[in-house]
This record gives C-alpha cells, structure tokens and sequence, in this order.
C-alpha cells in the first residue's frame, strides 16, 4: 500500500504504476460535469486564482458533495474526461472517479505526467475519513458546485498511468 498526500510531487506520479493501491490524504477539489467545464474556462481566462484554487499537484474527484456524502461518478462523461488534458496541463496530478476511459486520454496523461485512480463506492467509509469541506467556486451549482475537501486515506486504486490501464 502506498501513501500520497497533496500537494502531489512530479516523483510520486513517475513511481506510481497500474494497480498500485493508495492512500490519499490532503486537500482534493471535487467536480462532475456540471462544474468541470466551468473551471476549465477560468483556468483559460487565467482567473482561476480569483477562487483560491490551486491546481498544482492536485486531485481531482469526479463527484458531487451532497448531505449523504460522496460517491465516485463516471469519469467517462463528455464534459468530465474532456476536461483531463487542460486540467491537468494546469497542474492537476490524478483524477479520480470510477469506469473505463479512452486510450487517447490515457495517452494525453501521460503528456502531463498525470494518472487516473478508482475509487470504490463506499460512502460511509469516505464519509468517515473526509475531515473538511468548503465550496470553492460556483455555490449556485449546489451539490454539483466545486469543493475542496480535506481527506485522510481515501483508498484508491491507479487504473492508468504511463499509457497503461487496467481496462
């Protein structure tokens, strides 16, 4: 089992390889394919610091925050795994959700030295171990708004990296 905590260094992404268990702890940022484009604009118009949002060497999880907790969506949705290259050409290290993405983004991760991890639909268990959470940008999109969360020990699975995947 290997341990990763955010900030995620350029090294720890190079180590990690396909079916590597992981334990995630730090701050993440959460978003699904309601917020996810609309982040994608602000780090284009280069004011995605007007948020406090810091994407490098971050996490990205595919998943909305609600009442009941969180839950891992399908990373495959248009508007989520197109968002991959420029999220993580603006610094984000792993995105994590859950199902099979296409060869070509598991190639462009690889561009930018970024991998893709699964997360098991545990909510209980996830609830237990997020320690912290505050909307980031975009409240009026409720649960589907962007947050960062402080977690300790997510259990992750990497499911691609280094033009690999485990589907």
């Amino acid at each position: 089992m290997k341990r990763l905590i955010t900030p995620i260094t350029e090294q720890d992404i190079t180590d990690l390889r396909v079916g590597d268990m992981v334990l995630l702890s730090g701050k993440i940022y959460c978003g699904r394919d309601a917020v996810l484009p609309k982040i994608c604009q602000l780090i284009e118009d280069e004011k995605l610091k007007e948020h406090d949002i810091d994407l490098e060497g971050s996490v990205i999880f595919h998943t909305a925050v609600s009442p009941a907790g969180v839950g891992p969506t399908s990373s495959n949705k248009l508007e989520i795994e197109g968002s991959f290259p420029i999220l993580s050409k603006a610094g984000v290290k792993l995105h994590l959700g859950k199902g099979a993405i296409k060869k070509e983004t598991i190639a462009l991760l690889e561009d930018y030295n970024s991998v893709f991890a699964v997360i098991p639909p545990v909510t209980a268990l996830l609830g237990e171990n997020t320690i912290s959470q505050r909307v980031a940008a975009f409240p009026e999109l409720g649960m589907e708004a962007f947050y960062e969360l402080e977690v300790k020990e997510y259990p992750v699975i990497i499911a691609a990296a280094h033009n690999e995947s485990i589907y």
